[in-house]
């Protein structure tokens, strides 16, 4: 197995900056990630996405190579082929690390999900059962549980945790991921706030799917003379201001 020794690398990746007196915050800033991200890798507890190795190497002003061998190459040196095959590999492996870790947190959130998502179904079952026997009409109750669910295997399933380096080298205020779309107007989507935009959205996918429609219950058992149609618009606006905002404003904190 080729690996690349953590430790080194953030050691090597210290000094660079030391070198060029930057801090952690500063290096932190012209990769758009957060100091503890740095930290974590001077440290040796973590290594860096493999799509800022060139960005990375850029800012220290050594080579990509001269990064995962964690020293630097005098342009007098010649690598032979065997030391490129070489470090090739442990770029694959990198890459392979960082697939193994998004399915092990991928199967996290499935045990942490499912359950739930299988809870919102139960209950949103059993109060249109109670309803019906109550003779209560319950038109939109599963309206909620729907979109949460939809919403739900999205962001706790398929949504990637990294976005690609575009959105961190340019302005994008929209994205776009197979079916899924959105767009923040005025903030920029960027790996710096992408995984607080991911939270937002699973929270509110779970309080969807489960807290929406108890509250449609109610308001159609207890308030139906009272609220009628406006209620139900009320608990959707509810339901989509619920999420922009949220997101929207975590987005902008940590852009």
């Amino acid at each position: 197995m080729f690996e690349i020794d953590k430790k080194s690398f953030g050691e090597f990746i210290s000094m660079l900056r030391k070198e060029k007196s930057m801090t952690q915050k500063d290096l932190a800033s012209r990769l758009l990630v957060s100091d503890k991200a740095v930290s974590k890798w001077e440290t040796g507890n973590s290594m860096p996405d493999i799509t800022l190795l060139v960005p990375l190497a850029e800012v220290l002003e050594v080579t990509v190579t001269e990064l995962l061998e964690c020293k630097r190459i005098e342009k007098t040196d010649s690598i032979d082929a065997d030391r490129t095959d070489e470090i090739v590999k442990k770029v694959i492996t990198l890459s392979e690390e960082e697939q193994d870790l998004f399915r092990m947190n991928r199967k996290k959130r499935l045990i942490f999900f499912v359950p739930i998502a299988v809870v919102a179904c139960v209950e949103t079952v059993l109060l249109q059962v109670w309803a019906q026997l109550q003779n209560i009409p319950l038109d939109n109750l599963y309206l909620f549980a729907v979109i949460g669910i939809l919403c739900g295997c999205y962001f706790w399933i398929f949504a990637k945790e990294k976005i690609p380096a575009y959105y961190d080298q340019n302005k994008v205020t929209a994205y776009s991921d197979g079916v899924f779309r959105m767009n923040l107007v005025g903030t920029s989507i960027n790996n710096s706030n992408w995984k607080y935009i991911l939270q937002v959205g699973r929270i509110w996918s779970v309080v969807c799917m489960v807290v929406l429609p108890l509250l449609y219950f109610l308001l159609k058992v207890f308030l139906s003379d009272i609220a009628g149609r406006t209620g139900e618009y009320a608990l959707l606006i509810i339901c989509i201001v619920g999420l922009f905002v949220p997101m929207h404003v975590v987005a902008k904190k940590y852009e």
